[in-house]
C-alpha cells in the first residue's frame, strides 16, 4: 500500500458508500483516516445509481469519485489494495491490518465496509446481463424497465412474491417456475388477478438480439419475449477480515429460505469485537446506497466517540503521573 503513515486513528476496510460516509464524518472530525478500498464495488454492472436525494441517476463510479475527493479534502488518505486479515494488538494497541501485498497498518479503531456478493442462479447469461437486464431489486432498476415485458424467474418460495412486487412497474410480468415450487393456490389466485401469466419448465439460457435481451429460453427450446428478467440472487456477506478477528457470518432467512448472510451489528455498527464496527451491505444485505452511506455516518460518530473517551482517559492518567 502507497499510504504515508504506519498508524492511524481508524482505518477503514472498503470505499463503498458506507466506507466514504464514514471517513468523511471522521477526517472533519480531525481524526487521521487510511480508507483502503480494493475497487469491486457491489453496484459497478449498473449503469446509474437511484434513490440517492440530490445525485438521483449518477453513475455508481462517479458517486464514488466525488465521496472520495470529499474524504481527500479533509485529509483523509485512500488507497487501493485488498485487506487480508486484521488482528486485535495487546493492550491498548489497537488492530494491525494486513493487506494483500503484505504491508500492514496499525488503527485504533477499525470501520469494516466490504459489502457483499451477489451470487446469481446458475443459468448461462446470467451474469453478462446482471444490471443490465437481469435485476433484482425494482427500486433500482423498475422505473428503467417500466412498462417493458419482465420475466421473473422461480428458483425459490420467494418468486410469487417478486413477480407481484413488480407487477407495479409493469402490466406484461411472466412467471418462469424454472426449480422454484409450484404456487399454491391462493397465489395462482393472486398472479391470475394481476394478469401475471405462468410459465412452467425449466430456463436454459437467454436470447439476446443487437446487445440486448429480447427472450427467455426453455429446455424445450421455446422462447419466451421478454426484455427483463428479475433473479433471486443470494446475497453474501464479504466478511473474510471480520471473520478474521472472530466474527461469523448470520444466516438470514426470508420465508423459509436462505437469502445471504451478514455480520450482525447494533444501531451504531457496533461487532461483537470491541474497537471494530461496520456497516453497509456486510451487515445489512437489503440496504440501498443511500442508507449505506448513513450507516456509515452513524458508525464514524460512535467511532469519534468511542476515541474522544479514549483521549480523555489518557490525558487524565498523564496529568495524574506528572
Amino acid at each position: 500500500m502507497n499510504n504515508k503513515k504506519q498508524r492511524y486513528d481508524v482505518v477503514v476496510v472498503g470505499g463503498g458508500a458506507a466506507g466514504l460516509g464514514g471517513a468523511l464524518a471522521l477526517s472533519r472530525a480531525r481524526r487521521s483516516v487510511l480508507v483502503i478500498d480494493k475497487g469491486e464495488p457491489r453496484n459497478a454492472p449498473a449503469a446509474h445509481a437511484h434513490n440517492y436525494l440530490g445525485r438521483e441517476g449518477i453513475a455508481p463510479s462517479e458517486l464514488l469519485a466525488i465521496g472520495r475527493d470529499e474524504v481527500a479534502g479533509y485529509g483523509g488518505e485512500i488507497v487501493g489494495g485488498g485487506v487480508v486479515s486484521a488482528e486485535r494488538l495487546p493492550g491498548d494497541e489497537g488492530f494491525r491490518v494486513v493487506a494483500e501485498d503484505g504491508s500492514a497498518v496499525v488503527a485504533r479503531r477499525l470501520l469494516v465496509t466490504t459489502g457483499l456478493v451477489d451470487e446469481l442462479p446458475p443459468v448461462p447469461g446470467l451474469a453478462e446481463r446482471w444490471g443490465r437486464e437481469v435485476l433484482h431489486c425494482p427500486y433500482c432498476h423498475g422505473w428503467e424497465v417500466g412498462d417493458r415485458p419482465i420475466g421473473v424467474l422461480s428458483t425459490g418460495p420467494l418468486a410469487v412474491h417478486q413477480a407481484l412486487m413488480w407487477r407495479q412497474w409493469s402490466e406484461d410480468v411472466t412467471l418462469f417456475r424454472h426449480t422454484g415450487p409450484e404456487p399454491t393456490d391462493e397465489e395462482y389466485e393472486q398472479l391470475a388477478a394481476r394478469g401475471i401469466a405462468v410459465v412452467d419448465g425449466e430456463v436454459t439460457g437467454l436470447e439476446i438480439t443487437e446487445d440486448r435481451l429480447t427472450g427467455i429460453r426453455l429446455a424445450g427450446g421455446r422462447v419466451v419475449p421478454r426484455e427483463a428478467l428479475v433473479v433471486q440472487a443470494r446475497f453474501t456477506a464479504r466478511s473474510t477480515v471480520l471473520e478474521s478477528l472472530g466474527l461469523v457470518p448470520v444466516v438470514q432467512e426470508t420465508a423459509g429460505s436462505v437469502i445471504g448472510s451478514y455480520i450482525a451489528v447494533d444501531p451504531t455498527g457496533a461487532t461483537e469485537v470491541p474497537g471494530v464496527r461496520a456497516a453497509g451491505n456486510v451487515t445489512n444485505l437489503m440496504e440501498q446506497v443511500i442508507g449505506a452511506a448513513n450507516a456509515g455516518l452513524r458508525a464514524a460518530i460512535a467511532i469519534n466517540a468511542e476515541l474522544i473517551a479514549d483521549d480523555t482517559r489518557l490525558a487524565v492518567e498523564a496529568r495524574r503521573a506528572r
